[in-house]
């Protein structure tokens, strides 16, 4: 007896647990962030000219920035570091963060292990993945076009810049080895990484700071997309 209330006690606090999770998303996603524009972004009424997008697989998103001439010399360390981005075919430059662990120790997910799953689901040193690109097709369901005019676009690429690490008066340095293939590289990044902040509030943040709202807390790709959609008038 007293081992089948030991067991339904337990199963109480799982179901509690997952209710919880589920409804935390759910607020996460309906409630914007920021709760409401200020009244410059609301009447500046500033015209589009410049074009992101976001990349979304089943529990990761990127951003891909232009391969224009402003981002190269944004992120001129990452060609003097190896990656050359101003590289013919060379159309988007994907940038994404995430846990140092999973991130490059999978880079399919025939080679997923338990230890990276396991730094990533508590805390992990986070990294910054960049990877040259060519033609992205918008019409793929996992392609979101996002407008930003040129004040946004600016204070994006601004706030993607300072999420690497460096050293005071230093320009950031790649992670020796760390790379999928002959088109990305890796370098250490800002902050630690968990399962509650991970890559898709990341991505989450850095859309706020051009000026996109999003939902208050999305740590899924499907949950930042819903709240794109439900956040930002077309």
């Amino acid at each position: 007896m007293r081992l089948a209330r030991i067991f339904r006690n337990a199963i109480f606090v799982l179901l509690l647990v997952v209710v919880s999770v589920v409804v935390a998303i759910g607020l996460g996603t309906l409630v914007p962030r920021p709760l409401s524009l200020s009244p410059l972004s609301a009447e500046q009424g500033e015209t589009t000219e410049r074009r992101i997008l976001v990349l979304s697989n089943p529990i990761h998103t990127d951003i891909a920035l232009p391969a224009d001439p402003d981002v190269l010399e944004a992120l001129s360390f990452v060609s003097s570091e190896g990656l050359e981005l101003d590289y013919p075919g060379v159309f988007w430059i994907i940038v994404g963060w995430g846990s140092r662990s999973f991130y490059i120790e999978t880079p399919t997910w025939s080679e997923l292990k338990p230890g990276p799953v396991i730094d990533a689901l508590t805390w992990d040193r986070s990294v910054m993945h960049i990877r040259r690109a060519g033609q992205i097709s918008p019409s793929l369901p996992s392609v979101r076009e996002v407008e930003l005019g040129t004040r946004e676009f600016d204070g994006l690429l601004r706030d993607i810049r300072s999420s690497f690490q460096a050293e005071k008066g230093d320009q950031p340095r790649a992670i020796s080895g760390a790379a999928y293939d002959a088109h990305d590289i890796f370098f250490p990044a800002n902050g630690g990484f968990n399962a509650l902040l991970g890559c898709n509030t990341w991505t989450a943040r850095m859309l706020r700071q051009a000026g996109i709202r999003t939902g208050f807390w999305t740590p899924l790709p499907f949950t930042l997309n819903l709240s794109l959609d439900l956040h930002n008038a077309d």
